[in-house]
């Protein structure tokens, strides 16, 4: 750790997991959408492990899962987004594909918040757009965002942009993030990579950060 005019710089990963400036952030665990991943097993054992340990160690655990609205509430983005992943030319075709209430929507039982744990609802790829989420952080006065869940090439990089941009340290736990497309998530952490304001962790190495225990 290096001091500079009165700031902790954490110089590695461990640093930055500090328990007392972390908090771990469950993307899209979805029953809808975990179905789709490669290796489901796997990757729902590796967010478990560090949802526990961070549960031992007193490091705030927050969910976020995608929803829709309902046609005839929706606007020009939402009727774009919806026709593209809906492979839809007709926009009198969409459907809400995520209702809040219907069982694909749902949080996978595996990985189940715990006691007060919040469940926030979003309708875009951010996990800061439109949540309290930065809110949460800021009040707990929290640097590290820990990311696992799924798609990591779809939703978790954009998170982990927007975490940076926020001034925040977004740490993807590269094999706690599902993905469907291989190549696509290749690509993601390629770029995050690249723009050198993202940091990469196994689920391992942010268990040892967090105390090393691995709790249910």
């Amino acid at each position: 750790m290096q001091n500079v005019h009165g700031v902790s710089v954490p110089e590695t990963v461990a640093e930055m997991c500090s328990p007392s400036s972390t908090a771990v952030l469950v993307y899209d665990v979805q029953v809808g959408i975990m179905s789709h991943v490669a290796d489901r097993d796997g990757v729902t054992g590796r967010i478990r492990s560090v949802i526990g340990a961070a549960r031992q160690s007193g490091v705030p655990v927050v969910y976020v899962r995608h929803v829709s609205v309902p046609p005839t509430h929706m606007g020009v983005a939402a009727f774009r987004v919806a026709m593209a992943w809906q492979r839809t030319q007709k926009a009198a075709d969409v459907r809400s594909a995520f209702p809040p209430d219907a069982p694909q929507t749902q949080l996978v039982a595996e990985l189940a918040p715990v006691g007060d744990e919040p469940v926030f609802d979003k309708l875009g790829m951010s996990a800061f757009v439109g949540t309290p989420v930065e809110m949460l952080l800021r009040d707990r006065r929290l640097t590290t965002v820990v990311l696992v869940g799924a798609v990591l090439e779809i939703g978790i990089e954009p998170t982990a942009r927007h975490a940076a941009d926020l001034g925040l340290l977004p740490v993807v736990v590269d094999d706690a993030c599902g993905i469907v497309d291989q190549e696509a998530a290749t690509r993601s952490l390629a770029s995050l990579d690249y723009s050198l304001l993202t940091y990469r962790a196994s689920a391992a190495d942010v268990v040892a950060a967090l105390g090393g225990v691995d709790g249910p």
